[in-house]
This record gives structure tokens, sequence and C-alpha cells, in this order.
């Protein structure tokens, strides 16, 4: 039997150990790789994707226990949960987007578009929209046109922009700026129904007015520019005399 237990060893050494470290230090596994052509890299059991522009580029991974973040120098290009199941794929839409827009004929069948709607990316109002937008303007241009709102993900919130969606197919808008539209409108209703932060007063001086309520009252006259008009009566200096 141990005379101690490792809980009161540890109230010993503790006042001896060095301090932590200010800044956090990461634990995570840094690999290097390349980009693939069909902008995924290979990570342990699976591959991940990452924004198509980095196809055929050097990478650094970094592993941790649950997710992996890519970054190309110093710049966070794409942040995944790690896959559980061995050769497997982790896709995300958004990293696509571009070159859908050039093959809008490869979204339909898509691995990346069934796992945005199975992650709730991808929502029955984003397919009734674009259903609605094919039968308007045939399979490409309608397909172009959900690609379009798609992109505009990345600006604008996603619960707005599916609320923008739901808008402009109630009255038969299928155009993305029609989209940016009504989505504005479901964040400016937001914004509205937020409720006011009461302000409460302040009891708080301003400098100035600090300053000057501890100054003595200042007696002196007030300045006259009197003096400056003696200027306005000099008489003009006389001409030199020009050289024969």
């Amino acid at each position: 039997m141990r005379p101690r237990t490792v809980g009161e060893h540890f109230a010993v050494e503790q006042p001896l150990l060095a301090p932590l470290p200010t800044e956090p230090f990461d634990a995570g596994h840094v690999i290097e790789t390349r980009v693939d052509r069909h902008s995924r890299i290979w990570a342990r059991t699976g591959f991940y994707s990452v924004p198509a522009r980095y196809i055929e580029r050097r990478v650094r991974i970094v592993l941790h226990a649950n997710e992996l973040a890519v970054y190309d120098g110093p710049t966070e290009i794409a942040r995944h949960e790690r896959l559980v199941a061995k050769a497997g794929e982790r896709l995300e839409l958004d990293h696509y987007l571009e070159t859908l827009l050039r093959k809008p004929g490869a979204l339909p069948g898509a691995t990346t578009l069934e796992q945005a709607r199975q992650a709730g990316k991808f929502t029955p109002i984003h397919d009734a929209w674009w259903s609605a937008a094919r039968k308007a303007r045939g399979d490409k241009d309608g397909t172009k046109a959900l690609i379009e709102v798609l992109l505009l993900h990345r600006r604008i919130p996603h619960e707005h922009l599916v609320a923008g969606l739901a808008a402009a197919l109630r009255v038969g808008s299928l155009t993305a700026d029609a989209v940016v539209l009504e989505a504005r409108k479901a964040a400016e209703a937001d914004d509205d129904s937020a409720p006011a932060q009461p302000q409460e007063p302040s009891s708080v001086a301003p400098l100035t007015q600090r300053r000057l309520s501890h100054l003595p009252p200042d007696r002196r006259p007030l300045p006259s520019p009197a003096a400056y008009d003696q200027l306005l009566h000099r008489h003009p200096a006389a001409p030199k005399e020009s050289l024969p």
C-alpha cells in the first residue's frame, strides 16, 4: 500500500511546477499534402473537400481528435468533423459551387448535394425553389439560378436566405435578385422584432464639464480688435525712385 495518494503527491509538487504558457498550445498532428483534382485531401482514413481553387496546391492539415482544419499558409480554408468510417468522404457543397456554375448538370447526382441535404444545409425549401426554377427556365438555367442562390450563403445568414427562398417561391420570383430582396426583408423583420435593450441613464459627467467645474470664474475683459484698426489707416509707402 502506498504511503501517499497521487493527489497528495501532486499537492506537494504543484508549488514547484512552472506556470502554464500564456499562449494556447495546439496539440494537433500536422500533415502536409496536395489537393487532388477532385478538390479533396486525404487525411488518415478518408477524403475531405477544400475550395476548388486550391486544386493541385500543397496545403497543411492539422488533425485533432474530433475535427481537422486545412490551411493554405496561415489562412484556414476548410474545417471538417473527423470521419469515423474508413475510406469515407466528407464534402462541403460550398467548395464546389464555382465548378458547378460552369457544369450545372453535375449537381443533381452529386454526393456533396446529398451530404448537404443530410446535414440540413440544403432544405426542402431549396428543393422546392429549384424544382420551380427548372420548370420555368429549363434544367440548365434553373440549376444555374439555384447555384447563384447557394453562393449567397457566403454573405447572408442561412435562416434569412431560407426565408427569402420561401417568400420568393410564394410570389413566383425565381431569380437570385428576388431571393436577396426577400432575405433582406426577413433580416429587417428580425431586427424590428428583437427586444430593445434598455438604456441606463449615464451618471458620468463629460470630461470638459468636470474640468470647468473646478476652474475659478474668468473675470478677464473680452478681447477687442480696436488696437488692430490702426493698421487700416497706415499711409502707403512712397514709391522708390527709378534708376537712370
